[in-house]
């Protein structure tokens, strides 16, 4: 089979990662005097929300490297691609797959959640390519793809907090208020759902040795329409928390079925689903009192390693530009940029050791706080603080507040949790 028809089969399944191996690295060498980043994104889809601010990121990053970077004693013109992983983990590969043998990317990125960024990684790993993701806890990232801590992978790496800050992070919060202590889980069959709801890695055993009682039905397939048999079962186990890490469309169903049923938990902390201004704002007043993790706001006290803004002016001009309220994301995708130009300044060349070498060095302060791949806690991984946030009512909508700093106490707290208010 020639190149060429080993790249055409390539790019029409997504998948054949055997044979982008076999590729020679003349398939992907990119002209010189250009370093082209390619940047994978669930633009449509469920996880669609995450990509909201990736229109006004890419703007200022292309305005900011307009002129070209420096990168050892040379000018390099700065291209970006953007790829849509459609919310899918097979189109993510694909996508990955066609920026490294179609495209000729230096430097490939990617974020949101596993289902976009261990797909990618993959490919890159395979086929000897620099990669950089974010918005993924670590151990889906790196357990996902079989990761050894005593090895960890050559060409891909990942910063983000991990199950250890998350879980310590909503033990926190759960106990600032009197509860049952049954914590209902909503885990889907997917990376991020078989990660938090393991019986050993995950959240039930470290819940149950801090003295929580979880019901826990099992792993559901998303979509899905029905929640009955999880709100029964949360009604009769006396639940008065739940969470999850469930898309935005589940929650909705869960929710809004929960309120028809009388099921009223007095905490709601649940991930992805709660993280949006637009998800929140189609559940009305049934928003008011939601809590989330909280991986950026405009109140972490960080700044852009590459604009020198503060994270309120970042959020103050996305609003400005786009007229949305700022969103969790727009820090994630500003800093994973943040990361990857300046990897591409110290990196000297464009050849890919040289690139992955300068991702192993990096050392950086960004707009979501400190990025150290020296560091750990497993090869490949740097981690970045959490909080947990509430949606509370402020003038006259909902605000995302700070609620619990347990795990970052560097980040200011700006509210007392409050208890889920029904009418």
């Amino acid at each position: 089979m020639t190149v060429n028809q080993i790249r055409r089969s390539l790019l029409k399944s997504g998948a054949a990662a055997a044979a982008t191996a076999m590729l020679p690295s003349a398939v992907r060498a990119a002209g010189d005097g250009i370093f082209k980043i390619g940047y994978v994104s669930p633009q449509t889809g469920p996880l669609a929300a995450f990509a909201e601010p990736d229109a006004f990121t890419l703007e200022q990053v292309r305005k900011a490297v307009a002129g070209g970077i420096i990168s050892g004693g040379k000018k390099f013109a700065v291209e970006i691609i953007y790829k849509d992983s459609q919310s899918n983990p097979n189109r993510a590969g694909a996508a990955a797959a066609e920026l490294i043998l179609r495209d000729k990317v230096d430097l490939v990125i990617a974020s949101s959640t596993p289902a976009t960024t261990n797909p990618v990684a993959d490919q890159c790993e395979l086929n000897q390519v620099p990669c950089i993701t974010n918005d993924a806890p670590w151990q889906p990232y790196f357990f996902g793809r079989k990761g050894d801590p005593k090895v960890g992978f050559e060409w891909t790496y990942h910063f983000f907090w991990g199950l250890e800050d998350i879980i310590g992070t909503f033990s926190s919060l759960w106990g600032k208020i009197p509860t049952s202590k049954a914590v209902g889980g909503l885990w889907p069959n997917d990376e991020d759902g078989n990660a938090w709801g393991d019986g050993k890695m995950g959240f039930p055993p470290v819940l149950a040795a801090k003295g929580f009682k979880v019901v826990d039905r099992g792993r559901f397939q998303s979509p899905i329409n029905n929640f009955s048999s999880f709100i029964s079962a949360f009604k009769s186990g006396g639940v008065d928390i739940v969470t999850g890490v469930v898309p935005p469309p589940d929650f909705a169903n869960f929710w809004n079925q929960a309120g028809q049923q009388g099921f009223q938990p007095k905490i709601v902390t649940v991930a992805k689903a709660t993280e949006f201004p637009a998800s929140i704002a189609a559940f009305g007043e049934r928003a008011n009192g939601l809590t989330v993790e909280l991986m950026w706001s405009p109140a972490h006290p960080f700044k852009s390693s590459f604009t020198g803004q503060s994270a309120r002016q970042l959020a103050d001009a996305y609003t400005a530009a786009s007229g949305k309220p700022w969103t969790m994301p727009l820090g994630l995708k500003h800093s994973l940029f943040e990361v990857a130009l300046d990897v591409l300044r110290r990196a000297g060349s464009k050849d890919p050791a040289a690139i992955r070498e300068a991702i192993r060095g990096t050392h950086l302060d960004t707009i979501v706080g400190p990025v150290d791949f020296r560091k750990g806690p497993v090869p490949n991984v740097a981690k970045t603080p959490l909080v947990a946030g509430q949606w509370q009512k402020r003038g006259k909508g909902l605000e995302l507040v700070i609620v619990d700093n347990s795990q970052a106490p560097n980040i200011p707290v700006q509210a007392e949790l409050l208890p889920i208010k029904y009418g």
